[in-house]
């Protein structure tokens, strides 16, 4: 417990770091928020009922506060561009990257260990070269290269899904995780290849260890050792990279959505960073960086969990 306090409390302290750089520089950046809204139609009289009613007229640090807190009641903001709320603009696409990255988790977790399993268990036999050929071969290509060749297959030949006409998720949910699936699949691909060489290698290692062969020469079945044993104690590093890789999606996501056209967090940064509309930028880069730090935090205290060495140096 004592472990994960700390680990909670640092990935806090990290987040409110990061927010503050944010939204430090994103307001040095962005300028005078009121003049780009207002525009030509900007008078002394408009800008300073306008500064007045975003806040602008307040100090640095009060105004960072105040959109700190507004991070619990939806309050980041207005858009420079849309001159709506930055939550109302983004709400829909945090839940749309929410399902993409929840998906592409489930993924590369529920194919990538019985795989790796399989691969070490064939170790050496007929197929183990051609696997790691094809397992490099995963690695190599990038997500966004799978992405168009997912789409041109799936989608314009067997039309599987329409590119480009992505189904809202409260109107057409199976639809839309349907259409979410492939994009999932892109960016896992590589991970799933990352993830099996890895198990394949950890399942190796302790299959060489003293205990493994004790246990075998007592009349233990082998493939019985391996699953109760050897599984468990090959886990621990793969569930750091399991973790870990919910940082990776969120980045590879970014490219994935616009090959795919989906309108999701990514899409939207993207837009709001060529459009210059920095208080939506700087809202979805502190969810993201949140997401990245959760996700480290988590792969901490999970591996704590299960490898004990670490969990008796961690509550010592």
């Amino acid at each position: 417990m004592k472990y994960a306090a700390k680990k909670i409390a640092a990935m806090l302290l990290t987040m409110v770091i990061v927010s503050l750089l944010a939204f430090t520089a994103f307001s040095l950046i962005s300028g005078d928020a009121a003049e780009i809204m207002l525009g030509t139609q900007a008078t002394p009289e408009r800008l300073a009922a306008l500064r007045a009613e975003l806040g602008l007229d307040r100090p640095l640090p009060a105004r960072y506060v105040s959109w700190l807190l507004g991070f619990f009641t939806g309050d980041l903001g207005v858009s420079i561009q849309y001159k709506q709320p930055v939550w109302d603009l983004i709400a829909p696409k945090v839940l749309v990257t929410l399902c993409l990255s929840l998906l592409c988790f489930l993924l590369i977790t529920i194919v990538s260990i019985p795989l790796g399993l399989w691969s070490a268990s064939r170790s050496g036999g007929a197929l183990d070269g051609l696997g790691t050929v094809v397992n490099q071969l995963c690695m190599a290509v990038p997500s966004f290269f799978t992405g168009i060749l997912l789409s041109w297959g799936f989608g314009i030949v067997l039309k599987w899904f329409m590119p480009g006409s992505f189904p809202a998720l409260g109107a057409d949910f199976p639809g839309a995780v349907k259409y979410l699936f492939f994009a999932a699949a892109a960016i896992a691909v590589p991970r799933i290849a990352m993830a099996v060489r890895m198990l394949r290698g950890t399942i190796l290692t302790e299959m060489r260890r003293d205990y493994v062969r004790t246990a075998i020469s007592r009349g233990a079945a082998r493939r019985r050792v391996l699953y109760r044993h050897v599984l468990k104690n090959s886990l621990a590093p793969v569930v750091t990279f399991l973790a870990q890789t919910m940082a990776e999606i969120v980045a590879a996501g970014i490219v994935v959505e616009q090959v795919f056209l989906i309108p999701g967090l990514g899409r939207m940064l993207v837009a709001s960073i060529s459009n210059r509309d920095y208080p939506v930028v700087q809202a979805i880069v502190v969810i993201l960086a949140f997401w990245v730090v959760l996700a480290g935090t988590a792969a901490d205290i999970i591996n704590q969990r299960v490898d004990p060495r670490l969990r008796l140096g961690g509550d010592s």
